[in-house]
């Protein structure tokens, strides 16, 4: 399978550059993931398109102000805080940071020495810094977002979910974005549960596919955590008939890495490490019942896993009649429900 079988025509003015100005008041395409029937919804529509006994699982991880500009024109992208408590990271240009290095940011109030070159152009730094990192990282990092948000952003708040909790990612889980502590009320109210899950979003996200053959592609591995009482709510909804709908592909992909089969079906497992799942179309879900998730870009890894769910074609024609509806893609875009 190519590369190019996921590609779709995109005017650049359907990318979304600002948040909607409620999180609520987006649109909702709602595609039936049986027959690729489309209905057009708003947002908010969402809880009566939820049943009593399904489950939503949300990813509550929150976006770091990751982004770093330094002395010599240095940019420097936090990635990962490793086990050590040295940090992964992104540098351009990269040949500013050989081995041995030392980058200042923050007029001198944080350094980091370069320590190591490791895959995909990504070093190893050791920080040193004034008092607290991050009050520090608030105060001298900026908001990390995506290359096609061109805009100024007045507000970059609205760059993480109501929920966002457990800091760690460099791109949000953009599927929650829509939801409003008042929706998550209604759904609750109308016995749908909702699942906290984790998983820090990594650079993977900004990374194209380079592949002509998807097969090929390698994703970062992510950090993720599935806590015993949230890994038993899923599996009860489950045995129960319920429903177990992902609130976008960072919650699809750890509930379906952490997962194991029997002989009495699939079963989430609690639990914490690193995934690098990659779905695909041929891939065979185990616990996912529905999707709630944004329009993803051509050609990348997110589009190819909800065509996977769905099959490539029903993907295809639903993206472009939201071109012809004019949606609003990406980060700050539209939604989608597939069930």
């Amino acid at each position: 399978m190519n590369k190019s079988d996921f590609f779709y025509e995109l005017p650049k003015e359907l990318i979304a550059q600002q948040p909607n100005e409620r999180r609520d008041g987006s649109r909702l395409m709602h595609l039936c993931r049986k027959t690729g029937a489309v209905s057009h919804k708003n947002f908010t529509d969402i809880v009566d398109l939820l049943n009593p006994g399904d489950c939503i699982v949300i990813n509550d991880s929150k976006v770091i102000p990751a982004r770093l500009a330094g002395e010599k024109n240095i940019e420097m992208l936090l990635h990962e805080r490793l086990e050590d408590g040295r940090w992964s990271v992104l540098v351009k240009p990269g040949k500013k940071a050989r081995v041995g290095d030392e980058l200042i940011f923050g007029g001198g109030r944080l350094a980091a020495r370069v320590d190591e070159i490791i895959e995909d152009g990504l070093r190893v730094v050791s920080l040193t810094h004034e008092g607290d990192f991050e009050p520090l990282l608030e105060e001298i990092g900026e908001m990390p977002l995506p290359h096609y948000i061109e805009e100024k952003q007045t507000d970059t708040s609205r760059y993480n979910t109501v929920y966002a909790t457990h800091e760690g990612s460099v791109a949000a889980p953009t599927a929650g974005l829509h939801f409003t502590d008042e929706i998550l009320q209604k759904i609750a109210a109308k016995g749908v549960k909702i699942a906290r899950v984790t998983l820090h979003v990594g650079i993977g996200t900004f990374r194209p596919v380079k592949e002509d053959d998807i097969t090929k592609h390698h994703m970062h591995s992510e950090y993720c955590r599935i806590e015993p009482e949230v890994a038993d709510m899923i599996n009860a909804t489950k045995a129960a008939g319920g429903r177990v709908i992902a609130i976008g592909t960072t919650s699809c992909r750890t509930i379906e890495s952490r997962t194991e089969s029997g002989t009495d079906g699939a079963r989430v497992l609690a639990g914490s490490g690193k995934t690098d799942i990659f779905i695909y179309p041929g891939y065979e879900f185990k616990i996912m019942d529905g999707l709630q998730t944004n329009f993803h870009l051509p050609e990348s890894t997110l589009i190819m896993l909800v065509s996977a769910f769905v099959t490539r074609e029903k993907i295809l024609a639903a993206y472009n009649e939201a071109v012809r509806e004019e949606y609003r893609f990406f980060s700050y875009g539209d939604a989608m429900l597939i069930v």
